[in-house]
């Protein structure tokens, strides 16, 4: 089976040209076509962002029937975080033998110290931590690790392996930041288990250069 992942800092749906425009967003997403989505900076009630619902609005712009969200940041009138899109249902306890995908989605603080204090919460979380080796997972998301500090803890320690590259030594992580000319590998998904790396990239459409400051990565993966 074939699987499609993206992740994506859509920057609340504002360009680099300061246009609010999540049909921008929804175009370059759609065009791709993931079964998953990871999102980041994704508004909720606030008005810079005509205080929509931006994970409903861009859910039912590309037809998915299933999303959650989660919010990292409450401002003085509404709030943003993470919003994963999926065109299988979300469950927070799958139960009998339903077959599953294990995906975190995250947005990482922008100094190292906190970054891993983050990812140590992640790894002694019950829902991570309780997961055996042998269920696939996603890690994915805009983990602001300019110098793939992070990978280590996630390929020696936890198990992963990287599919937006990124060793210390040769390989160099897929480049997502800033958009227009980009240069920082921020964006990166981690994975484990009965999955096998097809192939990976960024997005190379003109229009996500204007879109957001990030640009989105795609992953496809044969899951076994």
């Amino acid at each position: 089976m074939r699987l499609r992942v993206l992740s994506y800092n859509i920057h609340r749906a504002i360009g680099v040209d300061r246009r609010f425009q999540p049909e921008r967003i929804v175009g370059i997403i759609g065009f791709y076509n993931p079964d998953i989505a990871l999102l980041q900076e994704v508004d909720q009630g606030v008005p810079r962002s005509r205080e929509l619902d931006l994970a409903r609005e861009i859910a039912r712009g590309l037809g998915y029937r299933h999303w959650a969200i989660g919010h990292n940041v409450t401002l003085r009138k509404g709030r943003y975080g993470n919003a994963t899109l999926s065109r299988w249902p979300i469950l927070r306890t799958p139960a009998g033998q339903t077959r599953r995908i294990e995906v975190f989605n995250l947005h990482l603080g922008l100094s190292a110290r906190e970054r891993q204090r983050q990812v140590e919460l992640l790894t002694h979380s019950r829902e991570l931590a309780a997961l055996p080796q042998g269920v696939p997972c996603l890690v994915g998301g805009d983990y602001n690790d300019w110098r793939s500090l992070l990978r280590p803890w996630f390929v020696e320690t936890l198990g992963f392996r990287s599919a937006t590259g990124g060793t210390l030594v040769s390989e160099r992580a897929i480049p997502t930041f800033p958009s227009f000319f980009p240069q920082g590998a921020l964006d990166r998904v981690y994975y484990r288990g009965p999955l096998r790396l097809a192939a990976a990239r960024r997005c190379r459409l003109a229009l996500s250069r204007i879109a957001s400051d990030h640009l989105p990565v795609i992953v496809d993966f044969d899951l076994h």
